[in-house]
C-alpha cells in the first residue's frame, strides 16, 4: 500500500530572496520540482505532488518570485529570468542539489528551460507543459515569427495570439488595475476549461488591444463562479488570498524583461540545446500555444534531441483540467526513460 503524504509548507530565506514552497514525499526520495506560471501559486500542483509523493518522490513546488509567500520586489527588472533562475538555484541548493526532474507550466516552463540550459548538471529530465521550450527565450520578438499567418494575417493581427503580451507592454498599469479591481472575479474568469470548438479560430488573447483590455470598457472581470472542475474550493480560496496580498503587478512584471531574457538565453552553453530527456505536454484546445496548429513548437523540436510529445484534450490550464491524465503522461515518460 502506497504511503500517504500530506502537503506541507515551508519557507527558505537567502540574503537576496525568500521562497515559500509546498512539498510532500520522503525527503530521501528522488527530487521532483514543479514550477508554476501566471497567475498561479505552487498549490496548483497539488494533484501531481500528492500522486508522485505517494510513489516515493520528494516533490517541491515553490511560489515563484512575485507570488504567494515569496518575495515581491518592486522594480520590474527584478523579474528578469536570470533573477528567477537564481532563486530556484538557491532553493535547489537548500534542498541538497541532487539532480532533479523539473516540471514547468505556463511561464514556469521558460524558467525550467533556462535552468536546464544554464545548469544542466541540476537536471535529470525536463517536462514542459503548455508552453514549449525556446532557446531564444519566451519573449515577444521570439514568438512573432512563429505565428500562423493564415489564421492571423499580419495586416489584421500584427501580434497574433500574442496581442495580450503587447498590451501588457503598452498598457501595463491599466492591465494591473483591471485585474486587481475584483480579484476573485478575475481569477474565476481566467481559469476556465478549454473548449474544443475554439480550435482553428481566432483566440481571445488576440483581441485584447482592440477590446481595450481583457475585460473591455468595464475594466473589471464579470462576476462568475469559479470552474469547479479546476481548483478545489479551498485551494481556490487560498489562491484568491495570495493575490489579495500581492496584487497582479509582481506577476505581470515577468513580461517586462524581453531584452534581458533574450540576452540571458543567448548566454546559455551549446546554443541552449537540452541534452536531457524532455517531455512536452500539449493542450489540444490551447489557442495560445498548441504546437499542432502553429509553429511555436519548432524551436523546441530543433534543440531537444531526446524529445517526447504527449497531447491531451485540454485548454491552457492543463495541470488543473487534466490532473490524472497529466500524472499518467509524466509517469509513463519517466518509466520509458528510466528516470
Amino acid at each position: 500500500m502506497a504511503a500517504v503524504f500530506t502537503l506541507s509548507e515551508a519557507t527558505f530565506r537567502s540574503l537576496r530572496h525568500t521562497t515559500h514552497y509546498w512539498g510532500a514525499g520522503p525527503v530521501d526520495g528522488p527530487l521532483m520540482i514543479f514550477l508554476h506560471g501566471w497567475p498561479e501559486i505552487g498549490l496548483v500542483w497539488r494533484a501531481q505532488i500528492e500522486a508522485f509523493a505517494s510513489e516515493g518522490w520528494h516533490c517541491i513546488a515553490p511560489d515563484m518570485r512575485g507570488y504567494g509567500g515569496s518575495s515581491t520586489p518592486s522594480a520590474s527588472e527584478d523579474y528578469a529570468l536570470a533573477e528567477i533562475v537564481n532563486d530556484i538555484v538557491e532553493l535547489h541548493d537548500h534542498l541538497g542539489a541532487r539532480p532533479a526532474i523539473w516540471i514547468g507550466h505556463d511561464l514556469g516552463s521558460p524558467v525550467v528551460g533556462a535552468l536546464a540550459s544554464h545548469h544542466a548538471e541540476r537536471s535529470r529530465g525536463v517536462v514542459f507543459i503548455s508552453i514549449p521550450y525556446s532557446p531564444e527565450a519566451f519573449a515577444l520578438p521570439s514568438l512573432l515569427p512563429l505565428i500562423d499567418r493564415k489564421l492571423y494575417p499580419a495586416g489584421e493581427y500584427q501580434d497574433g495570439q500574442w496581442d495580450y503580451y503587447r498590451f501588457y507592454l503598452t498598457h501595463f498599469d491599466q492591465t494591473v488595475t483591471d485585474f486587481n479591481a475584483d480579484i476573485p472575479a478575475t481569477l474565476a474568469a481566467i481559469y476556465r476549461s478549454g473548449n474544443p470548438a475554439s480550435v482553428g479560430k481566432v483566440y481571445r488573447s488576440a483581441l485584447v488591444t482592440r477590446n481595450e483590455g481583457w475585460f473591455g470598457s468595464a475594466h473589471r472581470a464579470p462576476a462568475m463562479p469559479p470552474d469547479p472542475g479546476l481548483w478545489p474550493t479551498a485551494d481556490f480560496d487560498t489562491l484568491v488570498e495570495a493575490f489579495r496580498a500581492t496584487g497582479f503587478r509582481p506577476g505581470n512584471s515577468w513580461y517586462l524583461n524581453d531584452t534581458a531574457n533574450i540576452a540571458f538565453a543567448h548566454a546559455a552553453p551549446d546554443g541552449g540545446r537540452l541534452r536531457q530527456p524532455v517531455l512536452f505536454v500539449n493542450g489540444d484546445f490551447d489557442g495560445l500555444c498548441d504546437i499542432t496548429h502553429n509553429r511555436v513548437g519548432d524551436p523546441m523540436r530543433n534543440t531537444c534531441p531526446d524529445l517526447s510529445v504527449r497531447s491531451l484534450p485540454s485548454g491552457h490550464w492543463l495541470p488543473l483540467e487534466r490532473k490524472a491524465e497529466l500524472i499518467q503522461a509524466i509517469r509513463s515518460w519517466l518509466k520509458t526513460k528510466a528516470l
